[in-house]
């Protein structure tokens, strides 16, 4: 099985590949997208140099692999994606071959926590319009909320796993401090805190205040997470 996660950044996206990379039976690929969309745009994020030289710059080449044989032959395939690397120019054929699963978490969490990373993120960085067309664009697409999975990590996986057809395994609650195998280059900037867990964080406590600059970036994002929310994965 082949599975596409796709959200934006700062949505426990790491986590959930560190949660997959876990099972015995899975490979995982972080942001394969990413070194071919630095190289499109031209766009000056950090440690570009490093994720250049690390990663596939070829968008079409990435989509070959994406849909050809699992890495290190594992029966399945865990592809962490970020919605707003599927620009234009992106061949986006190769979705139709793989399971499309949308994570989403509320724009005000999104924004705090991006903000504390990079400065003054736009709407374009933060990747939920982009998540929004991949969304209406898919056949049978599975939505979950990153808050119902720190809020309920084994409940919520066990769901996603039924959803996708796919036995739950108790290895996904857990993983070894210190990061993953196949993290990407630019885990250095952006993983500090996921490097130094060894399972899903407790309970989001509540919505963070929005600095006045970043209430319109907060108002453009919020209608798309409400719109995905309403099909969201639920526990029994």
């Amino acid at each position: 099985m082949k599975i596409a996660m796709w959200s934006g950044p700062r949505n426990l996206s790491t986590a959930m590949m560190y949660s997959f990379g876990a099972r015995a039976d899975c490979a995982v690929w972080d942001e394969p997208f990413y070194a071919a969309y630095l190289e499109m745009t031209g766009l000056k994020h950090p440690m570009r140099d490093n994720i250049l030289a690390a990663g596939e710059t070829d968008a079409d080449k990435v989509a070959a692999r994406l849909v050809g044989p699992h890495p290190e032959g594992k029966p399945h395939f865990y592809q962490k994606h970020m919605t707003q690397h599927m620009i234009d120019g992106v061949d986006r054929g190769w979705m139709k071959q793989v399971k499309n699963v949308f994570l989403i978490r509320h724009p005000a969490r999104v924004i705090a926590s991006y903000a504390a990373k990079r400065d003054n993120p736009t709407l374009d960085d933060i990747g939920f319009w982009q998540q929004a067309e991949l969304f209406n664009a898919c056949d049978d697409p599975i939505v979950i909320d990153s808050h119902d999975i720190r809020e309920k990590p084994e409940g919520m996986l066990r769901a996603l796993c039924a959803a996708l057809d796919l036995p739950f395994d108790p290895a996904m609650l857990s993983w070894p401090a210190g990061g993953h195998k196949d993290d990407g280059a630019w885990a250095p900037h952006w993983y500090g805190a996921v490097h130094n867990s060894t399972g899903f964080a407790g309970v989001e406590g509540p919505l963070p205040k929005i600095e006045d600059h970043s209430k319109s970036l907060l108002e453009s994002a919020l209608h798309h997470y409400e719109d995905m929310k309403k099909w969201k994965l639920t526990t029994k």
